[in-house]
């Protein structure tokens, strides 16, 4: 049957099956060669910080790092414990998603169940112009703009401060929140909200106690990814957060997160082959294991709470 088939097949036919084919092949093999060069790209930042590291904890025992309350990596007795970065990169950290969180997942809300089509058009592109905005620019802003004003209403704070950069990255990741949260809840079926009309309940009944908890997995994704994008934020923490490595967990003092210590560290004033250069990838590394704990946190709550409609 299939020869008499092929056989009844016209050459035009014959031929465009055959180019078919062929673009298939073409674009599969085109497709697997930018996974592998992405594949091989993780792998090698992987490999380097490893391999950079092991320089690091050669000369410096592992529990000393990572429980020592100094960072003084530049001074002729140095002291590399890092907890006084770690400490100062999860007060930004819990300090901005304190801010982006309530007022990310709100606006969500708030597009999708309340606002209408004319709203939506007009506050989503506000929305999008702050994820628009060069981190530079908020750290700037932080520093001339909300410390000012931080100083002013408490005056003890300090004027490079966790606080300030806390609020800028803040509302940078606000947009993050806001349109995966806001996306999550628009693919809840709208037979679910019909059902709790039926059954008497409110307009913000129905948005807080139906739509969002089928929307969790979406909306949880979005809380990780915007602390993810915090713990890696660089220009704002440098800029308005200060250079002082700060064992404290006050966020009106001055700290130095891990990204902060990159930039100030890649500047040269670490020599190459000094252990000072090479506890740049050390603070590399932890800050790498920290942001994938984050992203297999974020995987296993999407697999978790995911609902199929």
């Amino acid at each position: 049957m299939v020869n008499k088939l092929k056989s009844s097949m016209s050459p035009k036919v014959s031929q465009r099956i055959a180019r078919m084919k062929l673009a298939n092949v073409v674009a599969r093999n085109i497709f697997l060669f930018f996974a592998t060069i992405s594949i091989f790209t993780t792998a090698g930042i992987i490999i380097s910080l490893i391999v950079d590291s092991s320089g690091f904890f050669a000369r410096v025992p592992l529990k000393d790092f990572l429980t020592g309350t100094e960072w003084t990596p530049l001074f002729n007795d140095p002291k590399f414990g890092v907890l006084p970065l770690i400490t100062g990169t999860l007060v930004v950290t819990i300090c901005s998603a304190l801010i982006s969180i309530p007022i990310g997942l709100f606006s969500a809300v708030y597009l999708s169940e309340y606002a209408n089509p004319r709203i939506r058009k007009i506050i989503k592109p506000f929305l999008e112009i702050l994820a628009g905005i060069p981190s530079i620019v908020y750290g700037y802003f932080a520093l001339t703009a909300i410390t000012p004003v931080l100083r002013s209403i408490i005056p003890q704070t300090e004027f490079l401060n966790a606080a300030s950069a806390s609020i800028a990255v803040g509302i940078m990741t606000i947009p993050l929140v806001s349109s995966l949260s806001e996306d999550a809840l628009r693919a809840v079926p709208d037979s679910l909200r019909h059902g709790a009309y039926a059954l008497g309940s409110t307009k913000l009944e129905t948005s807080m106690k139906v739509v969002v908890p089928a929307a969790i997995s979406g909306i949880s994704a979005s809380f990780v990814l915007a602390i993810s994008r915090a713990i890696g934020e660089t220009m704002i923490v440098t800029i308005a957060a200060g250079a002082k490595p700060n064992f404290t967990f006050n966020p009106l003092e001055s700290v130095q997160t891990m990204t902060a210590f990159i930039v100030q560290a890649s500047q040269g004033d670490n020599p190459h082959g000094t252990v000072g250069f090479y506890s740049l990838f050390a603070v590399g590394l932890v800050l790498f294991v920290m942001t994938l704990a984050l992203n297999i946190l974020s995987h296993h709550i999407v697999e978790k709470y995911r609902e199929e409609y």
